[in-house]
């Protein structure tokens, strides 16, 4: 999507995509990855989750990237943690203890201002993108990461017709065409999720299904 949808998203508060708790399969899936404590985390498109937190909690350096000026300090407010801002040329960077989060542009960010990355939690990142933006979104990751890198990824199934999206369904096929090139893909968990998702439902959503892969940067 254009960066205006996001930032009209975030400046209105048409954020259903944000949890309000730690999401389940984080919790559920995060030490199959065999990361070890102390190890530096990115997480893409971050917006404000708690997540961020939780990861921090477990002993973890945690990077995150948001476009959006308003999601990235509501998430220091909302969660009083106290950050000092830096801006650059094409960021502000936001620091805290153990947690820096990033504003601007994913696809502007390069390796030596990331730093280097044991691991990638993308809950979030990839299911926001349209189709065509797909390849650019994996390829750009992928240029970030150096070989061993370990991602959880945790995407959508659904019907598209029945609903616009964002989030999209990403098929299980189109994960194994997007990173196969640069990744190797480890299915680890499908669940029937759409009990939980009053929000898709409500959309005419039909059948919902959350998968979880275990990716290794190649």
């Amino acid at each position: 999507m254009e960066p205006e949808f996001w930032h009209d998203r975030w400046r209105t508060g048409r954020t259903g995509f944000h949890q309000a708790s730690v999401d389940r399969s984080l919790q559920r899936h995060w030490a199959s990855l065999g990361i070890p404590e102390g190890t530096p985390v990115f997480v893409p498109l971050c917006g404000k989750s708690l997540d961020l937190l939780w990861l921090r909690d477990r002993g973890h350096r945690v990077s995150g990237i948001e476009l959006s000026a308003t999601a990235v300090e509501a998430f220091f407010l909302e969660n009083g943690v106290a950050a000092r801002r830096r801006p650059l040329p094409l960021f502000d960077v936001y620091e805290a203890e153990r947690l820096r989060l990033i504003r601007g542009d994913f696809f502007a960010l390069r390796e030596a201002m990331l730093g280097a990355a044991a691991a990638v939690y993308d809950r979030a990142a990839l299911i926001s993108w349209a189709p065509s933006f797909r390849p650019l979104y994996v390829d750009h990751l992928a240029s970030l990461l150096a070989s061993g890198t370990r991602l959880l990824l945790i995407s959508l199934e659904y019907p598209q017709s029945e609903m616009r999206g964002p989030p999209f369904s990403v098929t299980g096929e189109e994960v194994r065409r997007l990173y196969g090139s640069q990744f190797e893909i480890d299915e680890i968990d499908r669940r029937d999720v759409l009990a939980h998702e009053a929000r898709l439902r409500a959309a005419g959503v039909t059948q919902l299904f959350e998968v979880c892969y275990r990716l290794v940067r190649r």
